[in-house]
């Protein structure tokens, strides 16, 4: 980590002979009091250096640093996000719009293989380019107009982990059978994540390697002690479009937004690796998990209101109350496997956090000088009172929050690949690491701005939601994020071209 002044060897400003007596006459009268403070700044100081814990930040990575051979990692790291119970939660909003298990299955198959592509396909740039997602975003949007999806990214991925951290608080509450509140659980999670989050990339890497594979065996538990159970699936009126495509807009909204932090992992990766392979490890990490998920929790609200024990607890404890009904048959294991299945969930928060983190960096570029992990503490004391308020009604949050999400997020996901595949040529070189941070060298991003701000005329009309539905909608259903992506992809070129010949750049 940088230093100011004269470094000596071991990275310390060296002192004056006067300087360190007087720091030793100060040590000897140091009350005891202050040594645990001390011994915690020296540890601190030990990890950075020599340790696991990254400060690197948003600055990019140069070429000589970009030595990871772990390719697969691409995927361990999507298959730990997704192997816990968010796709599973997700999956159980189904019902909620008059669909049976069928559509739901297949609406869910559709829209994941088409939405997965997104950020499977993002991921490829960073080792390429050597940059952070949003750094990226900077040669489409500008040094200062990418503050704006920088702010909606940090919404959006700091209301994922809220979510996350209420589902695992819930199942904590609900193993110890109302002993251990919601509240509690989710305290427990958000501090347990930031511990993963604090350390950065390797260890995350690490972690996310291997944090799959009991989730699964949990999983796979879970289903089969509550198999019995999903057959009893409630009685479902036919499909309907609209009902299709506002589930839809769900699975996107849960797809979409990964993109905005796909580079984020990939960045210490070798570059001379196939992209074609590491797509097909992002995507296979995305897609296998999410789909069968989604459908096991399609199938858990479908069974919920046909079980009056899973209604029950459906109704104290929500995800947490309706998983630990369906291992009550297990006695004593089946509460170690509901603890273990809450404790699959740090593997997403965790990675969340760490882009958290970046995003903080970009928006206020000051804040470069401040190492990567002070953001985690900040995100943690940020998230944990939102997830206990967040919890009193946590499926209506929840609708909401994924109710916004996609429309933005499909936008800007259109804006960076125009960039790239049109304007840039899918030439990595365009991006150049000694104008990452110069306002003069970058785009103005009036053009990715206007192009994403427009797209909402469209939109607008087009979005389904409990609050408000667009007289498109009325008739089609919710077809927001489709229009965001098609529109801003078109208005993107005209709008670039004008803004490159007029600038230069």
């Amino acid at each position: 980590m940088w230093q100011g002044g004269q470094d000596t060897q071991d990275g310390q400003i060296p002192k004056s002979k006067d300087a360190e007596k007087t720091v030793g006459q100060s040590d000897s009268v140091e009350s005891k009091s202050h040594a645990p403070l001390k011994r915690f700044r020296e540890t601190l100081a030990k990890l950075i250096s020599d340790g696991p814990i990254e400060d690197r930040g948003v600055m990019p990575v140069a070429l000589e640093d970009r030595t990871a051979t772990n390719y697969s990692s691409y995927f361990s790291i999507w298959a730990c996000m997704n192997i816990n119970l968010l796709p599973i939660t997700f999956g159980m909003l189904g019902p909620t719009y008059g669909l049976g298990l069928r559509d739901c299955s297949l609406v869910i198959i559709f829209f994941c293989l088409l939405t997965a592509a997104i950020p499977a396909y993002l991921g490829t740039l960073g080792p390429k380019t050597g940059l952070r997602q949003m750094i990226q975003a900077r040669f489409s949007f500008g040094r200062y107009f990418v503050s704006v999806p920088v702010i909606l990214n940090l919404a959006t991925l700091t209301g994922f982990c809220v979510v996350t951290c209420v589902i695992g608080g819930q199942c904590l509450s609900a193993v110890a059978g109302g002993s251990l509140t919601p509240a509690v659980g989710i305290v427990i999670m958000g501090v347990m994540a930031l511990l993963i989050s604090f350390c950065g990339y390797d260890i995350l890497h690490q972690y996310e390697r291997f944090a799959w594979i009991p989730a699964l065996v949990a999983i796979i538990i879970a289903t089969g002690c509550g198999g019995q159970g999903l057959r009893e699936q409630a009685p479902a009126e036919p499909a309907t479009p609209g009902g299709v495509l506002s589930f839809g807009m769900i699975i996107a909204s849960y797809m979409i937004p990964y993109a905005c932090l796909s580079s984020d992992f990939t960045t210490y990766l070798n570059p001379k690796f196939s992209s074609v392979r590491l797509f097909l490890y992002g995507y296979a990490g995305l897609v296998f998990p999410a789909v069968l998920l989604m459908i096991l929790g399609a199938s858990i609200g479908g069974a919920v209101p046909s079980i009056p024990e899973w209604g029950e607890a459906y109704e104290s404890t929500q995800v947490g109350g309706v998983l630990a009904a369906m291992l009550s048959r297990a006695g004593g294991f089946g509460k170690f496997v509901v603890v273990v299945l809450s404790l699959t969930l740090l593997g997403n928060i965790a990675a969340t956090m760490y882009s958290i983190t970046l995003n903080f960096q970009i928006l206020i570029p000051q804040l470069v000088v401040v190492p990567r992990y002070m953001f985690s503490i900040v995100v943690t004391a940020i998230v944990i009172p939102v997830s206990i308020k967040a919890a009193v009604e946590f499926f209506a949050s929840l609708e909401n929050f994924v109710a916004l999400i996609g429309y933005w997020s499909a936008a800007f996901v259109a804006v960076v690949m125009v960039e790239h595949s049109v304007f840039r040529g899918a030439k990595y070189h365009t991006y150049d690491h000694d104008s990452w941070n110069v306002a003069s060298r970058l785009p103005w991003g009036a053009a990715a701005l206007t192009a994403s701000a427009l797209s909402f005329a469209l939109v607008i009309p087009s979005m389904s939601q409990v609050w408000f539905e667009g007289p498109i909608a009325k008739k089609s259903g919710d077809i927001g994020f489709e229009m965001a992506f098609v529109v801003t992809a078109v208005l993107y070129l005209p709008l670039r071209y004008l803004e490159k010949k007029l600038s230069g750049r």
